[in-house]
This record gives C-alpha cells, structure tokens and sequence, in this order.
C-alpha cells in the first residue's frame, strides 16, 4: 500500500521500532511525525541493536528517505548526536531530511520541565524531563522557535531576546533559579544552526511529491493513542497527538492520501510512568513478563508496569485511530506461561463497561473482566508463517481480532526483523 500510518495501541513500548522497521524495508519514504526525544525505538537488524530517538526507524534501510515531521519538537544536540553515532556505525544520512517547521526544544524548555515536575510532589505526571511538554507548550502559545527561524539568524536571536527575558523571571522569581545566559544560548546554537542547515527542507513537499509518484510511505509516530494529549488517559499523556490523525498534521498530509493504518500492540500491556493501568500485575506474572520481555524504557531505563492484555484500550485505539490492521509484537514472551488471560471489558460500580472511560477516577477503580486461554507452552521464535504457530497461539490471536474488530496481519516472534510473520502485504 502507498501510504501507511503506524500507531501506538497501548501507552507506547509496544514495538513500534521493530514493525517500522519491518515495513521500511519495503518502503521508499519513511516519516517521523511528532514527540521529541522522550520516546526510543529499538530496533535489531542483522543481529545488530539500535536504540533510536529522533530518527525515523528507517534510517537502517539504505535506499530509503528519512523524514523528522514538522509535528516533531528537536533537541538539536541530541539529533546531531545521534546522527553522529549512526554514522560511526557505517549509517547513511544522505536521504535524510528535518522539517523547516519543527520547533525547537530550547535549554528554558529542560530546566522547566525538571522545575515544574519537581513542584507537583506526588501529582506529577511522570515526565521524562527533556523539554517536551515546555516546548509543545510554547507552540501552542505561539511564542514557540522553528528550526527555519534558526537558520535566519537575526530571527533567531530577536526571538529568543524577546521569550529569555519571560522565562528568567519565571526561573528568578517563581523556582529562584539563577536566568539562563542569552550569549551563550546564541553561541550554542550558532554552531548547530550550522551543523544541521545541509539536512533542512519543506518536508511536506517531498513527502507529497512521493506520494503523488506513486511510493510507498510509511508514517511513524511515538508514544500511543493512550498518551495522546486528546485521546489517552489525560493528563497521564503526552504533549502531542500520537494517533492517526496526528501523522498528518505532523507531516502536512491529507487524509485522503492515506491507505492503511496499522496499530501496534504487544501482547500484553506494558506502561512507563504514572497514570491508571486496570490490568497491571503485582505478581509473579507481572515480574516474570518485565524479565522475559526485558522491559525496560529504550529512553530513561525505568522498568515497566507490565499487565495482561487490555481488549477494552485496543478496541477504543483501533476506532478512533480508524486501523485497518494490528501488529501483535513480543508474542513470543507468553511461551512459558500456562495460561493467559486477557480482558474483555471492565466492571464499574456495578456495572459492566465495554468501552473505555474519559474519568479517571472511574478509570482507577475499574476492575478487568477476564478471559482465561490456554497457552501453548512452547518456543515459537522459529516461527515464519502463521502456519506454524500452535494452534493455542492462534487462538490467543482470533480473540484479539474479535474483541478488536481488526485482522492481526503481523505477528512478531522475536525482536529480529526475520522473526516476524506477515499475513498480508503492506
């Protein structure tokens, strides 16, 4: 299909990295379209680990082009970084492309968050404090800085005289924190401007002048539709907007040029920071899935919350991201266990709920209702084709289809690019 958007169907770590990269390998464009560096990918390829922030998982096909969206908010230094150690890894940069419309995350926007987390004790949100929220919030307040304002200099530095002056009395007066210094700001970014200009584009045009040619592009996205600023279990999200939709503002897409959006999802549920999660487990099952999945955050290393898997978050991800498939990924990770579980709706205040609350006080005291399947007890890693798998596994899979109204086109048995079964062509 020419164009395909991948979303996130839990709270994020579900193996985005891995699909993307996956399907990149029969893609011509492949786009990032918004989050910044709080999110990371992991990807394995030939046997070799990249952990990715920024980059679009695609940069590990050659022949591809490798678009960071608009939508995107950029650390400079931590792209170029990143960028940098790809490259010492024998990675090719010469088809990747940064938005003239990305905002930046500025040295204000880490301080703050830090600051701000900090000041909220016990309510605080669970941040990973690089600066994302602070500039997302600057770009809806418009007083926000864009890559193609870095590049102009002059721009750049009447900008940043004008937001420093209100983020020192923010720093001074309300954190008593000593104010950020405006030249050496400008001296840092001076080099960067430099460093980044040969890598700057209108990326909509070249994202829409491939379309229009006829290739295959896939859309990238970070976190997931539960940590979207709309859609997720607010305000335990992020600052932008990780559904489908989201992919097109952040890229400068129309729907009608899209054809498929895929969600992906593991096997079970997993979540980073704070915020209501029905089926987490605080049990052997629950350590023995953060062990065997190694569940662990690719960006800040904390340990996931690690639950059965939720069919009432899927089934709210697949409508109102309208996907047309699932990616069912870490499948292999259930191989030891006996029996699975897997909800199937929530009990609240008496009542059974199929669909997924907007409070969250009804979201904490909901209570999953489950489903008990047979596991299959054995290693399926090796496993090509849906064939193969046992018949258990396929059943676990049915039931994610039913209870989701959505055909499970990929299945991952392993984190290699080879351990993943396609069921249709994308």
């Amino acid at each position: 299909m020419p164009a395909t958007i991948i979303v996130g169907s839990q709270w994020g770590d579900e193996g985005k990295g891995k699909i993307t990269d996956f399907l990149a390998d029969r893609s011509e464009v492949v786009v990032r379209s918004q989050g910044g560096n709080n999110a990371g990918h992991t990807v394995i390829s030939n046997g070799a680990e990249y952990k990715l922030h920024l980059i679009p998982s695609g940069i590990l096909n050659k022949d591809s082009l490798n678009i960071v969206g608009n939508g995107v908010v950029v650390d400079l230094s931590v792209l170029l970084g990143e960028m940098e150690q790809l490259q010492e890894r024998g990675i090719s940069f010469q088809h990747f492309y940064l938005s003239d419309r990305a905002h930046l995350i500025m040295p204000y926007h880490k301080l703050i968050d830090g600051l701000e987390e900090s000041a909220k004790g016990e309510d605080k949100i669970g941040t990973t404090k690089r600066g994302i929220g602070p500039a997302y919030s600057d770009k809806v307040n418009r007083v926000g800085i864009r890559i193609c304002d870095l590049l102009e200099f002059d721009e750049f530095q009447r900008k940043l005289h004008v937001v420093l002056k209100q983020k020192n009395l923010l720093l001074e007066k309300i954190y008593g924190e000593e104010p950020l210094d405006e030249g050496a700001i400008l001296k840092e970014f001076a080099d960067l401007a430099e460093r980044i200009r040969p890598y700057v584009a209108d990326t909509s045009v070249l994202v829409n002048e491939s379309l229009k040619a006829g290739k295959k592009v896939l859309f990238e996205g970070a976190q997931a539709v539960h940590l979207d600023i709309d859609h997720g279990t607010y305000p335990f999200v992020t600052s932008s907007s990780p559904c489908a939709g989201g992919a097109l503002t952040g890229t400068g897409v129309g729907p009608t040029k899209i054809d498929a959006v895929v969600g992906v999802a593991k096997a079970y549920t997993t979540r980073v920071g704070s915020g209501p999660f029905p089926t987490e487990l605080h049990d052997v099952y629950g350590e023995t899935l953060r062990k065997i999945g190694g569940e662990y955050g690719v960006t800040t290393g904390r340990p996931r919350r690690c639950g059965w898997l939720d069919g009432v978050v899927l089934r709210y991800s697949a409508r109102v991201c309208g996907m047309t498939d699932l990616a069912l990924t870490k499948l292999d990770v259930l191989d030891q266990l006996s029996e699975l579980k897997l909800c199937v709706a929530y009990r609240y205040g008496g009542q059974i709920m199929t669909e997924f609350p907007a409070s969250l006080d009804a979201m904490e005291q909901c209570e999953p209702i489950y489903e008990t399947l047979p596991g299959w007890q054995q290693d399926i890693s090796s496993c090509r084709n849906y064939e193969e798998l046992p018949e258990n596994a396929k059943a676990y899979i049915k039931r994610v289809e039913e209870l989701t109204e959505t055909s499970v086109s990929i299945v991952a048995v392993g984190p290699d690019r080879q351990q993943t079964i396609l069921r249709k062509e994308f």
